[in-house]
């Protein structure tokens, strides 16, 4: 599903230069260059995320990102031409997740927008809102991004090289966040295989990943071991 993406902007350049990008990556663009139309929009079509400018010939985009929180949780960047902190504040305190400031790089609004997007997809993924026909392909949290797709694992921007198994176990305990995962269901998912009591291969592997995400032994950023119970991601 192509995720759908709002532009408001009256700098009609601006604006089509977004949507220019935008599209490339494979969004559905509903652009507008006055504040009314898209809040018309806004009313009669669920969009993903929102990108508004603050001003507008009409109504200004702090108006409708507050109208936008009446009834609507996806991800809101402001754009504007200021550079005062006191607009910053004010965007970010009535909902909106993100700011740009003019003049920009086309390439840093796309990878706004995805970092939004993929954030908004794993918040509701973890608070059991299961948006439909949006699969998670990729978690980030801490510095660690594990994606399914590419089957790549980066920390702080750098590829961890880890086996099949190693990134099946990560990736499960990545769905799990939050929750405790006995050695028994994490080998019986991974391995496919029926577990047995003395078996050593989760914890192995638990050792070697740890190692390879520099993990201190005394306190782990990310695989926290659960005595008597079995392990979890700490976020």
């Amino acid at each position: 599903m192509k995720e759908k993406v709002l532009i408001v902007d009256d700098e009609e350049e601006i604006a089509d230069l977004i949507e220019l990008y935008l599209k490339s990556d494979g969004y559905n663009v509903h652009k507008f260059y006055n504040g009314m139309d898209a809040l018309k929009c806004v009313e009669s079509e669920e969009m993903d995320l929102a990108i508004l400018d603050v001003m507008l010939p009409d109504i200004d985009g702090f108006h409708i990102c507050q109208k936008i929180r009446e009834h609507h949780f996806y991800p809101i960047i402001m754009l504007t031409a200021k550079t005062e902190d006191i607009d910053k504040i004010k965007g970010l305190t009535i909902g909106a997740d993100d700011y740009i400031t003019k003049p920009f790089n086309p390439l840093e609004v796309t990878a706004r927008v995805k970092t939004q997007l993929r954030r908004y997809v794993n918040y509701n993924n973890a608070a059991g809102i299961e948006k439909e026909n949006v699969p998670i392909t990729e978690y980030e949290f801490n510095g660690l991004i594990i994606n399914k797709n590419t089957h790549k694992c980066t920390l702080y921007g750098n590829e961890v090289a880890l086996t099949p198994i190693e990134f099946s176990v990560l990736w499960y305990l990545c769905q799990n966040k939050g929750k405790v995962v006995s050695s028994e269901e994490l080998f019986e998912k991974v391995w496919g295989e029926k577990f047995l009591d003395h078996n050593n291969t989760v914890m192995a592997h638990i050792g070697r990943l740890r190692e390879k995400l520099n993990e201190p032994a005394r306190n782990p950023k990310f695989i926290r071991t659960v005595w008597g119970v079995g392990y979890t991601i700490k976020e």
